[in-house]
């Protein structure tokens, strides 16, 4: 797999490094933000845009100011949602017509998905969550996931059953409430990383590959979106 290294302007926080990784010809680009704890470089992102790049998918995946610059401390959401457009327009820019999507891991997703609600992404026709962190945990709330009722586009929530960040009641209540704009692909047994435990057979390989394709099906089965 190869990747193109990127430097991203973002509205008042300077340069992001960024990764455009693509198959010819691609069928979808997802812009992929990061969690709260680790980069774009991380094992789980490379995992992630690998996967997806073998089912036909582009990604850009792309640094947040505070992780650029070696901080703990994620950004504010104002420079988080600066952040995510900048990468949104770039990936616009060299999707080359493919049908264009955001999200990401974790905060990334979070942060994703509130930037989307304050103002619709140009471009993008839907959101993908790995991992979308409803609460903090051991503190079960669904206040982190108000904003979702003001994102417009088709919304797909990956999540592990044992998520100790989406208590899996107060998950399914949420997504209720978004009616047919929320998709969800349950990992039964996984948790915030998408562990599964041995006792399962699975392997945590094969669980990324099939909650990677489902992502692949989701992106390619939505309908004409905003151009």
């Amino acid at each position: 797999m190869s990747t193109t290294p990127l430097a991203i302007e973002v509205s008042g926080a300077g340069e992001v490094s960024a990764l455009w990784q693509t198959p010819v010809a691609p069928s979808a680009c997802l812009v992929l933000a990061h969690g709260a704890g680790a980069g774009m470089t991380h094992r789980s992102m490379v995992a992630i845009a690998d996967g997806l790049e073998a089912l036909g998918v582009a990604t850009l995946r792309y640094q947040f100011p505070y992780m650029e610059k070696g901080g703990r401390r994620p950004d504010g959401p104002a420079i988080a949602h600066a952040a995510v457009r900048a990468a949104v327009a770039e990936a616009r820019n060299r999707a080359e017509g493919a049908p264009l999507f955001a999200g990401g891991r974790s905060f990334g997703g979070r942060m994703t998905s509130q930037a989307q609600a304050l103002a619709p992404l140009a471009g993008v026709r839907g959101l993908v969550f790995f991992a979308f962190p409803l609460h903090p945990a051991g503190k079960p709330s669904v206040t982190r996931a108000e904003h979702l009722a003001d994102v417009g586009v088709p919304m797909l929530f990956v999540q592990g059953s044992n998520d100790a960040l989406a208590q899996l009641d107060l998950l399914r209540q949420t997504l209720a409430g978004l009616n047919d704009r929320a998709t969800l692909d349950l990992i039964d047994d996984a948790d915030h990383a998408f562990h599964v435990p041995a006792r399962t057979g699975r392997k945590d390989p094969e669980v990324l590959t099939a909650m990677l394709t489902t992502a692949a099906q989701w992106m390619a089965a939505q309908g004409p979106g905003p151009e």
